[in-house]
């Protein structure tokens, strides 16, 4: 420990005697380098380069501080993952005390290590009851791609090959690999990709606001989930191996199906021996209230894909929960022909553990469900509801949708709804505070530590940012 110290501001281990390299440049220098020699994922790197990145130096608990010293409200935690909020030192003493004892060992060759042992046994206890076995990777991802492998291997092993189809939905997103940019169902990633993953075909989003038309939301989302059975009698129930859904849809816009969605969805599945899997990447580890937002919508998975929350970001990992059912045939199938140099790293392991444990002893997930949570669905809606540019407000616990749109009783959306939310969202930059434009829709998923002082903030500075928009397009 003596050639290196805690920086007590941040909880950051530096070597001894280097004050943070945080001082060593001037903003323009670094975005200069930036410029010369980084590439930002879904950016447009040339328009970057000429405005210049923002460059973030610290953070703690809920709140960002950029290089010139403007301290910023994280209203996306981070990429919706910093469940915890910045600067828990608990995670970054386990990191360092697991980088003393063993930094790295691989989990191939009939081997394992004490953390993704505990780990292992303390996501058992965490999950629901059925979900026992886990698989670790790197990101949410390679824990998709992950999912088809093992969706493959469970048809296989019981001896029916033909059922390879995997059914996604259009406007999802399941990651950026080949493999998980083909399950999500945006079309502009699929332009990208000449050479697609086979055997994946898509149905409709369960999107009311957007295309529910002149059906109920209860009406609309039977009628969502049943284009499942359509597809599946469309290409042949032999044929289907799974269906993959985000509980719901974070990338696409925080779009939260109608209550009528996901029990149809199960019945569908198991009508048809269909497996059933929960991408949690956004979902799980609290967000909505629940530890995985299926327990919120009510629905059993045979898999769930896990990432984000796990670690709070601190470090990268994912990981496919198996439902016993499925985990059982995996296991008697001989070798299970996948993994990755970093699955179940250590150190990863370590962080993960001393994470799950701050949500659980603190009870970070039960305040979310019956304090935070509620406190800002509220909030939200008593600020915003009035606006002449806010169409609805869809979201539970710390996670929020809000819908730009051009007529709220018609539920007509902007003609150009990507320009609108890019207004908005430049509006947010400006106020110091960080909320994801996605079309036209806002959205907002903040640490799960935040306060009622702060949702106040929170709300405070989007509601003037959705106000300034307004009078911009003209709508005031």
């Amino acid at each position: 420990m003596s050639n290196f110290r805690y920086d007590e501001k941040t909880a950051i281990v530096r070597p001894a005697g280097q004050a943070g390299s945080t001082a060593a440049r001037s903003t323009q220098e670094w975005r200069a380098l930036d410029a010369a020699h980084h590439i930002h994922p879904f950016s447009d790197t040339s328009a970057l380069n000429g405005a210049g990145s923002r460059v973030i130096t610290k953070a703690a608990g809920v709140y960002v501080w950029d290089s010139e010293g403007n301290k910023i409200i994280d209203g996306m935690a981070g990429l919706w993952c910093v469940n915890v909020g910045y600067g828990r030192r608990e995670l970054a003493d386990a990191a360092y005390r697991q980088l003393q004892e063993l930094p790295f060992y691989n989990t191939f060759f009939k081997t394992t290590h004490p953390p993704i042992i505990e780990l292992s046994a303390l996501l058992a206890e965490l999950a629901p009851a059925p979900f026992n076995h886990f698989f670790y990777c790197n990101s949410g991802s390679e824990g998709n791609d992950t999912v088809l492998r093992i969706v493959h291997q469970f048809w296989l092993a019981q001896d029916r090959p033909t059922k390879k189809i995997v059914i996604s939905r259009h406007n999802a997103y399941h990651g950026s690999t080949i493999a998980g940019a083909t399950l999500g169902g945006m079309s502009y990633m699929h332009e990208q990709m000449p050479s697609k993953v086979e055997n994946i075909v898509h149905i409709n989003q369960p999107y009311w606001f957007g295309d529910g038309g002149d059906l109920s939301p209860a009406e609309f989302g039977l009628r969502c989930a049943q284009e499942l059975e359509t597809k599946i009698k469309e290409v042949g129930a032999d044929n289907v191996a799974a269906f993959i859904g985000e509980p719901f849809q974070g990338a696409g816009g925080v779009i939260f199906p109608p209550d009528t969605y996901w029990p149809e969805i199960q019945r569908i599945c198991r009508k048809y021996d269909v497996l059933l899997c929960a991408d949690e990447v956004i979902g799980g580890f609290g967000r909505t209230g629940r530890w995985f937002s299926h327990q919120y919508f009510g629905f059993e998975p045979d898999l769930i894909t896990l990432a984000k929350g796990l670690t709070s970001g601190y470090i990268p990992m994912g990981a496919v929960g198996m439902h016993d059912r499925v985990a059982r045939v995996i296991s008697e199938s001989g070798d299970f022909n996948h993994g990755l140099t970093y699955s179940g790293h250590p150190v990863a392991a370590a962080v993960a553990i001393a994470n799950l444990k701050v949500l659980r002893d603190e009870r970070v997930v039960e305040r979310v469900r019956s304090d935070t949570g509620p406190y800002f669905q509220q909030a939200l809606r008593e600020a915003l509801d009035a606006n002449p540019i806010v169409g609805e407000i869809a979201g539970a616990g710390l996670v929020a949708g809000i819908q730009l749109a051009e007529d709220k009783a018609t539920r007509k959306r902007f003609a150009n709804g990507g320009e609108v939310g890019t207004i908005c969202r430049d509006f947010c930059f400006g106020g110091n505070l960080i909320m994801r434009a996605t079309g036209d829709r806002m959205l907002l998923s903040p640490p799960l530590v935040i306060t009622h002082v702060e949702i106040d903030e929170l709300v405070d500075k989007a509601t003037r940012a959705i106000e300034l928009t307004a009078e911009k397009i003209g709508f005031a």
